[in-house]
């Protein structure tokens, strides 16, 4: 049986005098390694004819974090506050192909960033600073250079009775790294929670009535992906979905 595609949409950074698309190496071995499929990389053009090409093309796409933010006027938000780093070019990508990929039944990840970009396509909103929100926690980093602490567990999260999570663990909580600012302030119509911090913070959702896999994670799985049963789990789901879709595409 042939690996299936996994498209991961770029970001564009400046590089010198010149843009780049660019995707962390660590999407890239979890699309292979942990899912087990063929890793392309979805330049972040925001061309529609592309896009229509792409979802034809891939068996599977895996959004990854970035240090860019979604642009707050895509959910009716304020305006971000100055040095927020913004990458309208991947907004024009992945707002419109999440769209077609929910649609289309194209087995669809999120993390972090992508996990973002799912709930507000399908109309929620979004916390610009958890920090700073009464009762939610703070969720970033912690402040080093060391970047095992960096990824290391930071909080708990407990999964929902009856969830995909629960069923792939077997266990009611698990313990999850935290590397983000942003957050969920709604969760969109049709969006099922998975997971949520000690805070009350979703951190795991699914596309309750996609007609294939869509499931998305606001912490990082793919970092170290070997080591974790949980970031083995949620790959897995993932790359099975791919694989079936490819098998079906094949008959």
């Amino acid at each position: 049986m042939q690996q299936p595609i996994i498209g991961i949409p770029c970001d564009v950074k400046q590089i010198g005098l010149f843009p780049f698309h660019a995707v962390g190496e660590k999407y890239i071995t979890a699309a292979v390694g942990g899912a087990g499929g063929v890793a392309i990389l979805i330049p972040s053009l925001g061309d529609p004819a592309q896009l229509r090409a792409i979802v034809e093309l891939v068996d599977g796409v895996l959004l990854p974090g970035s240090p860019s933010n979604v642009e707050p006027h895509h959910y009716q938000g304020e305006p971000s506050r100055e040095g927020t780093l913004h990458d309208v070019a991947r907004d024009a990508t992945t707002l419109p192909l999440i769209d077609a990929l929910i649609k289309e039944g194209v087995p669809l990840l999120g993390i972090c960033r992508g996990f973002q970009e799912i709930n507000v396509v399908l109309g929620g909103e979004l916390h610009q600073h958890v920090q700073e929100q009464p009762g939610l926690n703070d969720h970033r980093e912690p402040d080093t250079t060391d970047v095992e602490e960096m990824y290391g567990p930071a909080h708990a999260v407990k999964l929902a009775a009856g969830g995909l999570l629960q069923g792939w663990l077997g266990c009611d909580s698990v313990l999850v790294n935290s590397i983000h600012q942003q957050g969920i302030k709604r969760l969109a119509p049709g969006l099922a929670v998975e997971a949520v911090a000690e805070d009350g913070l979703v951190e795991a959702y699914r596309v309750a009535n996609a007609r294939n896999f869509a499931f998305a994670v606001q912490w990082h799985p793919e970092w170290k992906y070997w080591d974790n049963k949980v970031s083995q789990a949620i790959l897995k789901a993932f790359g099975d979905a791919c694989r079936e879709r490819r098998m079906r595409r094949n008959q």
